[in-house]
């Protein structure tokens, strides 16, 4: 019943599903897209989201060449990881929380941002993370054949995670995008901002006390 090279129908429909809890699972991308979204409009949002998915295309890269054991090896390696990306994380909470509260217009955002740097934030972001290489590492492992080509098996994982990545994010970006005609006024952009820069920073915080497993 292989529907791939070495790879079974059930293997793949196992990884299918550990692949949709992950990624349905809210975090800090996810929410990262919905606040671009409302504050800039969804095609800088659309940008945010490929800066993300690139990121965690690099992050299971860096896994299959041995990251995710260096990590999971050293206890200096993962707390230098960890601070870099509470410190961003926390950054973008409190440049959130601090955002001016901007109406959108049906036609567009503010245009004053170039669009390169929502894709450095997405990039940032999804790479900011220590745990998700070391989930990576632990993973994949999982549903690879230590018998057979590895380049295939990665190609076909990574590609899987991949698009059901880039389906979610654009789904919450392109969502909140409907309901920002909802939220005209100020006071109402201004308190999502706020929420939205508190679960930042309270993620980042959480980040800190994340402890390498022995």
């Amino acid at each position: 019943n292989a529907i791939f090279p070495s790879m079974t129908l059930t293997t793949y429909l196992l990884y299918l599903a550990a692949v949709a809890l992950l990624i349905f699972t809210p975090g800090p991308t996810m929410l990262m897209c919905m606040t671009t979204s409302l504050n800039h409009g969804p095609r800088k949002a659309m940008t945010s989201v490929a800066g993300s998915v690139s990121a965690v295309l690099g992050v299971m890269l860096l896994s299959a060449l041995g990251l995710g054991a260096l990590l999971a090896a050293s206890e200096t390696a993962f707390t230098a990881a960890k601070l870099l990306g509470a410190a961003y994380l926390i950054y973008l909470g409190v440049k959130t929380f601090r955002n001016a509260a901007s109406v959108l217009r049906a036609d567009a955002g503010p245009a004053e941002t170039p669009r390169r740097s929502f894709f450095l934030r997405g990039f940032l972001l999804g790479a900011s993370n220590p745990k998700a290489v070391l989930f990576f590492a632990a993973f994949f492992p999982q549903f690879l054949d230590p018998q057979a080509p590895f380049v295939p098996q990665f190609a076909i994982l990574a590609l899987t995670f991949i698009a059901f990545e880039f389906s979610v994010l654009s789904g919450c970006a392109l969502g909140v995008s409907r309901i920002a005609p909802l939220l005209r006024s100020s006071r109402a952009v201004r308190w999502f901002n706020r929420v939205s820069g508190g679960l930042f920073t309270l993620m980042g915080g959480l980040l800190l006390l994340t402890r390498r497993q022995a």
